[in-house]
């Protein structure tokens, strides 16, 4: 059945990715008609299914022309800013997408008059941190702050999901390596948070559940290493892979020549993230602005991770070694 429209309008940046695909599909759930702007509508047209017929669309917008973001935000009753990079390329860099970016799209909010706005940022945003995507994701919320004041901030712990990042590379490189690095002794702490509760996060906070103003850090219900991470990862899919510490100064080395390859299967600026937990702090927790704070209850990993790591094992979906455990 589908759900009837609630006749407003959500403008949701950046809702083609990963974690746009399932704000997208969160908030048509709830009956909002979805305005999705991108810089290539016609990559968007597989968000149009997630909800009934009209009911999303794509529209194009750059964050580097305000016009197209006056356009994108016009007759909007809410916006949701999702634009975001891992990694640096070309003209696409940290301070290009995420501060400029943010600030862009927060001055077009401010100047069609929309407060009801979401930011996602990152756990980790820090105006001092020595990693690019760390400044760069707290001069984003520094902005949103300054231009859209009630504008609520996420900020999200690494996350999971059928597109990941994170498990699907490492579980790729488990295929054809025989060993995996635990970068800094695969001691930095992560609190692995599932997508989709990430996006129930969003669309509660744009129907007005969530604290205006306020930054929430979204955190799942397991603390774990970065060596918990990969051996759980090895265990679903099977394969037995030696873990080899490495240094944050060597790694960093090899960085600087990994990032220059397509894709950059590891950048310096994600060594020196690593040099710092990523897990929902104390005053966050103590004042409610968490996942348990907007009545969401976290799906662990175990519950998520099988339903798309199984095609990483040697024989796929149906290894027997894997059920006989």
């Amino acid at each position: 059945m589908t759900t009837p429209l609630n006749g407003k309008l959500v403008t949701v940046f950046g809702g083609s990715g990963f974690v746009g695909r399932h704000v997208v599909h969160a908030l048509a759930r709830r009956g909002w008609r979805v305005r999705v702007a991108v810089r290539r509508p016609d990559l968007a047209f597989h968000l149009q299914p997630l909800g009934s017929v009209g009911q999303i669309h794509a529209v194009q917008a750059n964050l580097r022309y305000p016009d197209s973001l006056a356009h994108a935000v016009a007759g909007a009753d809410a916006v949701v800013n999702l634009v975001g990079i891992l990694a640096q390329s070309g003209r696409q860099t940290f301070d290009a997408v995420q501060a400029f970016g943010a600030r862009a799209v927060a001055q077009a909010c401010k100047d069609a008059g929309i407060t009801n706005l979401v930011h996602m940022s990152a756990i980790g945003a820090d105006a001092k941190s020595p990693a690019g995507y760390a400044r760069s994701k707290a001069a984003g919320e520094a902005a949103m702050r300054e231009l859209v004041p009630e504008a609520v901030i996420m900020r999200p712990s690494i996350l999971f999901g059928p597109e990941d990042d994170f498990f699907n590379r490492f579980a790729s490189m488990a295929r054809m390596s025989p060993s995996l690095p635990l970068i800094g002794g695969g001691k930095t702490r992560f609190q692995p948070v599932f997508v989709g509760d990430v996006a129930e996060a969003v669309a509660r906070a744009i129907e007005g559940e969530a604290v205006a103003g306020a930054t929430y850090e979204l955190g799942g219900p397991q603390v774990k290493t970065f060596r918990e991470c990969l051996e759980m990862m090895l265990e679903i899919t099977g394969r037995k892979r030696l873990l080899v510490p490495l240094s944050f100064r060597l790694a960093g080395t090899l960085a600087r020549f990994l990032q220059l390859l397509p894709g950059a299967p590891l950048t310096r600026d994600q060594v020196a993230m690593l040099k710092s937990d990523n897990v929902v702090s104390e005053e966050a927790v103590a004042a409610g602005h968490t996942l348990s704070g907007l009545g969401i209850t976290p799906v662990t990993l175990a519950s998520i991770l099988p339903g798309y790591l199984w095609r990483f094992r040697v024989h796929g979906q149906f290894d027997s070694a894997y059920h006989a455990k």
